[in-house]
């Protein structure tokens, strides 16, 4: 046989695996001729001490160009991994992507093939434009080393290469908090996925897939400031596309995952292992793409059953990204006689990342169930990517508005226990106030009215608001999740109280309180949903230091929001005389604003306050997120005066219905500012009259149009949150958070609800 075709074998062999057996002296390489290609380990480890942890991490390659000379492709690299603190429930993702992610994400969304909500788009290109990543993604600093000839990667120091006998990996965070300096040998032999190897890729391209699912590990751990010996065992996968010829300069890159996938590996403590996983095409109703199961015994000796059963039982929502997850789930293989429950040891294994926006759950989980009518367990990991993902903001409110629903539940129980009365109404220390109280009655006169409302509820803003900052400061807002409530408490408070006094007989599509149950019972409803939130401060695990300052800057915005609603109920009719006059509305704009700071501004910039000290925020980033959320509430109902003249989506209120209450908002107080004499007293006559006939109605908001006072409270809201925007933007680095929080801003600006 000549040479030319001796090096033909090997070229193929090295590209795409031809021989019956796996020599992983070349196909544990990289692979230069495919366009994309992981290295991918996980495992379980144990200390001196006897505490468990678990680690996965990815190392990853995606071809998003090609040299017109040589046709070698050009790589962007990232890496994810993530060490579990199994005892302490604790989860540390760690995420690093390749500098050409501006540049390629810009690309992406110039060419309007991101799914992503505009705002969210116009978002994250504010942040690509600075050339930089949202955290907790940060870019590689250093040029990635990657040998063609053998298996050796370091991105940024974290490496994995082969190594005589097996794999030495090592993984640091970036701020070096977290280390794994492992040694990983192999127990048995390659084991090939799907048919024969090949599987389909998550874009659909052809892929081979080979794993070694036992492997022993020594080695050490850096973790809370101590290094400690760790072993266990190890689970390897690698796998890569098939070579295809693409000729153009530029490949057709695409970032977006089209397909969402199950993943699950399991080592059994009997012996033998596990894996499956199904795809889903989520551009054709979430069909199947492909689904595999391989199972080895003792021996490494593997076998494919043909069908698998793996069902969600129960789901956990990030407050993060308010992405639903599953985290138990009922795994059945009937041609393995093998029936388990399998479960997260915690739920909160959530990896947020670009990579896989807005991000997906790979955690440890513990199995327990029956195989062929013998007991087994065991632990592995299970990776969930690409359901339910959020990509329109009106969905995304929408998930935080069911989350908050939760709270509510949680909170304000209809089938309140002897503990749940005893929070809400007292305390362990004088349970006997509790003596002769009727609990189906509290539930009847005081926890129904307040819910009646909730569940008729908008988009729950507010109650994002307080995560938000938890999260925009570094902080973890998922502590805090019962939180949602309390700003919808308070709120609601407040419209069953403003509907009393403004005798309104509507609110929120249904009859308002008062209206449903009475003054009596509205007034006393309405009075305890401001109190009912205090239950959430006798939390033991909250410092009394924080506990105080919430009480300050709570009864600090209680006390100004009853202020603006005393200017409110005057009114400022008595200055329209003056104004006429003059023709000079200043006074008159400065008092309307104030009533929107007083009853709007300040509790959003309350909540804000709360959300950046609970995170753990400096002086500086708390003051600044309460202004910015004060700029937003007033921009809000600047907004709101604007809509009630433009129209509002779906027709959630009449347009006009303003002017037919005689009210003053902002664009009539810009309209008297600019008018002449004549037509001041034409405006304040039409606003005095009451109409309900629609032309009367046009011909006003034709006036108000006229003289640009429409859109000038636009240009007002919209100066508002560039300038706090901007201020904020000083000390607080930008995250998926913050990318969420700008996207929110331009929504509250360009919003029809």
């Amino acid at each position: 046989m000549s040479n030319v075709s001796l090096d033909k074998i090997k070229l193929d062999e090295r590209h795409w695996p031809q021989s019956a057996e796996l020599n992983l002296e070349i196909h544990d390489c990289p692979h230069p001729r495919s366009t994309i290609e992981w290295w991918y380990v996980n495992g379980h480890l144990n200390s001196a001490e006897g505490k468990a942890y678990s680690f996965f991490a990815s190392f990853f390659r995606l071809a998003i160009g090609q040299d017109p000379l040589t046709q070698a492709y050009r790589f962007a690299y990232s890496l994810t991994w993530g060490l579990v603190d199994v005892e302490g429930q604790r989860y540390f993702p760690h995420s690093l992507v390749d500098p050409s992610a501006p540049e390629v994400g810009l690309e992406t969304i110039k060419k309007g093939s991101s799914k992503k909500d505009r705002l969210f788009q116009q978002a994250l290109k504010e942040i690509f434009e600075e050339n930089c990543v949202p955290l907790p993604d940060r870019m590689l600093q250093q040029e990635v080393g990657i040998a063609e000839e053998c298996l050796d990667l370091d991105f940024d120091g974290n490496r994995l290469l082969k190594r005589e006998g097996g794999y030495d990996l090592f993984l640091r965070s970036p701020d070096g908090s977290q280390e794994l300096t492992l040694r990983v040998d192999p127990r048995i032999s390659p084991v090939r996925h799907g048919r024969d190897g090949e599987v389909v890729g998550t874009s659909g391209e052809d892929m081979f897939y080979y794993f070694i699912p036992m492997n022993q590990v020594q080695g050490q751990m850096k973790l809370d400031g101590r290094t400690v010996a760790v072993s266990g065992s190890a689970w390897y996968d690698h796998e890569f596309a098939k070579p295809k010829e693409i000729v153009e300069e530029k490949l057709d890159v695409d970032l977006l995952h089209d397909i969402a996938w199950n993943w699950i590996s399991v080592q059994f403590a009997e012996g033998g292992q596990l894996t499956a996983y199904d795809l889903f095409d989520q551009e054709r109703n979430s069909i199947s793409a492909g689904r595999w199961c391989v199972s080895i015994d003792a021996s490494g000796a593997p076998r494919y059953p043909d069908d698998f059963l793996f069902e969600p039982l129960e789901y956990w929502t990030s407050t993060r990204t308010f992405q639903s997850y599953p985290v138990k789930w009922r795994f059945r293989v009937p041609a393995l006689d093998l029936e388990a429950e399998v479960k997260a040891c915690f739920p909160e294994q959530e990896f947020v990342t670009l990579l896989s926006e807005p991000a997906f759950w790979e955690g440890r989980i513990e199995l327990k169930g029956t195989r062929a009518g013998e007991a087994v367990e065991g632990h592995g990991f299970i990776e969930i990517s690409g359901f339910g993902n959020i990509h329109r903001i009106e969905d995304f409110l929408g998930s935080v508005t069911q989350a908050t629903r939760g709270a509510m539940e949680r909170l304000l129980p209809l089938e309140p226990s002897e503990a749940d009365l005893q929070r809400m109404v007292a305390s362990p220390e004088r349970a006997h106030f509790l003596k002769g109280l009727d609990g189906e009655l509290y539930v009847e006169r005081v926890l129904k009215p307040i819910r009646e409302i909730i569940e008729r509820g908008g988009k729950c803003w507010r109650s994002y608001a307080a995560l938000a900052c938890i999260d925009m400061v570094g902080g973890n807002s998922q502590d805090f999740e019962d939180w949602l409530i309390w700003p919808e408490m308070l709120h609601t408070g407040s419209l069953i109280i403003d509907d009393i006094q403004d005798q309104s007989a509507v609110r929120r599509g249904g009859p308002s309180c008062h209206a449903a149950h009475g003054e009596a019972v509205a007034i006393n409803a309405g009075n305890a949903a401001y109190f009912l939130g205090q239950t959430l401060l006798l939390d033991d695990t909250l410092t009394p230091e924080l506990k105080l300052r919430v009480y300050e800057l709570y009864f600090e915005t209680m006390r100004a929001a009853h202020a603006g609603q005393a200017m409110d109920i005057c009114g400022f009719e008595h200055l329209m005389p003056g104004v006429i006059e003059s023709g000079n509305s200043d006074q008159l704009e400065e008092r309307i604003l104030s009533v929107h700071r007083l009853k709007s501004a300040v509790p959003a910039a309350m909540l804000a306050r709360l959300g950046a000290i609970k995170g753990g925020g400096s002086e500086a980033q708390i003051d600044r997120l309460g202004d910015y959320f004060e700029a937003l509430g007033l921009a809000f109902q600047i907004m709101d005066d604007v809509l009630n003249l433009r129209g509002f989506e779906k027709n959630l209120k009449d347009k006009g219905e303003d002017i037919t209450a005689g009210k003053l908002t902002m664009p009539v107080v810009k309209a008297l500012g600019r008018l002449e004499r004549g037509r001041r007293e034409w405006l304040w006559t039409e606003l005095q009259a009451g109409h309900q006939d629609p032309y009367a109605i046009g011909d006003v908001i034709q006036c108000l149009d006229a003289c640009a006072a429409i859109d000038d409270c636009v240009i007002q809201a919209e100066a508002l949150v560039e300038d706090a925007w901007s201020a904020l933007r000083e000390h607080i680095p930008a995250s998926q958070t913050s990318l969420r929080l700008r996207a929110f801003s331009w929504f509250v600006l360009r919003r029809h609800y």
